[in-house]
C-alpha cells in the first residue's frame, strides 16, 4: 500500500538514520514539552454541529518506572484520552506510556471502548519491553462473551526505532518546537491490532489559524500509519511554536476492519482549540466551549478510573512513607482515641479540636497511668506523666 501525501516508505538504512535520531533528542529539549492540554471534539465543517461532542487531552510529566527485579528507572509519562459521543453512539479512549530520555518505549497500555447498545466493544493493547524484544498482548471483548486474547513477540532488531503512540505524541511536540521534520522521517510502531508496521512523519508547512481574538501561525505536521492489510491512517495536527496543539484531525483512507475506536475514531469530526492547557499562548481567558454539560459517569471512564487508581496509589504510598517517619504519631493518635472513648462526648468535633490544642507532642509511649483522667478540659486536667 503506497503512502499518503508522498511519505516515505522505511528502508533498512533509514531506520538505523531515524533511531539514531532518536537518540539525539535529549532532556533539553523534552523539557519544554511536558505539559497537559485539552482539545474540544466538535463536528467537522460538512457535519451538524451537534452530531459529535467530546474532549481530547494529553499530558506528558517525568515520573518513576518500577518493575520487579529492576532498579527504579526516572522516564516520562505520557498519559492521553479521548471521551466523545457522535450521532447518540458513546466512544472512549485512553492511553498511557512509560518512554525513556531517549525515547525507548518500557511499557504501554492502550484501551478502547464503542458503547454500541446492546453490544459495546472494548480492546486493550499492552505492550511491555524486555531483554529479546517486545511483547504485544490485544484483548478483545464483544458484549457479554469471553474475551478473545492474541499476543504477538517482536525481537530488538524489528524493533530499531520503535515509536509507539505515547512516543509519538511526545515526538510531535518536538518537531513543533523546532518547526521542522527532517525528510524522510519514518518510524517502525505497533497499529491498533497489536501489529508491527510503519509510521512517516511530513511537515505540511505554516498556515494562519485563529488564537482567540487574534490570528496566529500554526505549524502542521502530517502523521500517517501505514498498516499494510490493515487499515491506513492519517492525522493532521496544528501546533504552535510552543509545542501547543490548536488542532488534530484524522481520516481512515482504507479499512478493512470496518468501524475504527479511539485514536481512530476522530473522522469526521476534528479537535480544535487549546483548553486547560494552564497558560493560553495569547494571554487572553479562553470562552467556554459552545457545548452544553454532559453528565459526567467517571466510574463508567476508563481514562478516569485509570487516572483516580494512579493518584490514589500515589497518594498512599505518600502517606505510608510519612507515618514511618513520625513514629510520634501513633502515641498521638493512642491517647486521643482513649480519651474519646473514656469521655464519650456529644460532639467528637470539638472535642478533638479542643483535645489537640491542648495537647504537648508526646515524648514517650503511651501508658495506661498516663490518662486516668483524659480529658483536655482545664476541670478535667490530664494526668502528669509518671
Amino acid at each position: 500500500m503506497e503512502p499518503p501525501s508522498g511519505c516515505p516508505q522505511e528502508t533498512p538504512s533509514s531506520a538505523e538514520e531515524n533511531a539514531k535520531f532518536l537518540n539525539l533528542i535529549g532532556p533539553g529539549e523534552l523539557e519544554p514539552c511536558l505539559f497537559t492540554e485539552t482539545l474540544d471534539v466538535v463536528a467537522a465543517e460538512a457535519q451538524p454541529r451537534d452530531a459529535a461532542w467530546g474532549q481530547w487531552w494529553v499530558s506528558a510529566r517525568w515520573a518513576s518506572y518500577e518493575r520487579t527485579g529492576e532498579p527504579v528507572r526516572s522516564c516520562l509519562l505520557v498519559q492521553a484520552g479521548c471521551r466523545r459521543r457522535q450521532e447518540g453512539v458513546s466512544a472512549s479512549s485512553s492511553l498511557k506510556a512509560y518512554v525513556t530520555p531517549e525515547m525507548e518505549t518500557l511499557e504501554q497500555e492502550e484501551q478502547e471502548c464503542l458503547e454500541y447498545r446492546p453490544y459495546p466493544a472494548q480492546k486493550r493493547i499492552h505492550m511491555v519491553s524486555h531483554q529479546h524484544g517486545m511483547t504485544v498482548t490485544k484483548t478483545l471483548q464483544e458484549g457479554e462473551a469471553e474475551p478473545q486474547r492474541w499476543s504477538f513477540i517482536y525481537s530488538r532488531a524489528e524493533l530499531q526505532g520503535l515509536l509507539p503512540e505515547g512516543a509519538s505524541l511526545l515526538l510531535l511536540r518536538v518537531l513543533a518546537c523546532r518547526r521542522e521534520v527532517p525528510p524522510g522521517l519514518v518510524f517502525p510502531t505497533i497499529n491498533t491490532e497489536g501489529h508491527l508496521c510503519t509510521a512517516s512523519y511530513c511537515a505540511l508547512g505554516v498556515q494562519q489559524q485563529a488564537v482567540g481574538s487574534a490570528e496566529a501561525e500554526v505549524f502542521v505536521i502530517e502523521r500517517a500509519v501505514h498498516g499494510g492489510a490493515g487499515a491506513s491512517t492519517v492525522w493532521h495536527g496544528s501546533f504552535l511554536p510552543s509545542g501547543y496543539g490548536r488542532g488534530r484531525s484524522g481520516r481512515v483512507t482504507s479499512s478493512p476492519s470496518g468501524t475504527q475506536v479511539g485514536r481512530h475514531w476522530l473522522s469526521p469530526s476534528q479537535a480544535v482549540g487549546s483548553a486547560g492547557a494552564g497558560r493560553q499562548p495569547d494571554g487572553e481567558v479562553k470562552p467556554h466551549p459552545p457545548f452544553p454539560k454532559q453528565p459526567l459517569d467517571w466510574e463508567e471512564d476508563i481514562q478516569l478510573i485509570s487516572w483516580f487508581l494512579d493518584r490514589k496509589g500515589e497518594l498512599q504510598e505518600y502517606h505510608t512513607a510519612y507515618i514511618q517517619q513520625h513514629t510520634e504519631l501513633q502515641v498521638l493518635l493512642s491517647d486521643f482515641l482513649l480519651a474519646l472513648l473514656l469521655q464519650q462526648p456529644e460532639d467528637p468535633v470539638s472535642f478533638a479540636a479542643e483535645f489537640f490544642a491542648h495537647k504537648e507532642p508526646p515524648e514517650t509511649s503511651f501508658t495506661s497511668s498516663r490518662a486516668a483522667n483524659p480529658s483536655p478540659s482545664p476541670s478535667h486536667p490530664v494526668a502528669n506523666r509518671e
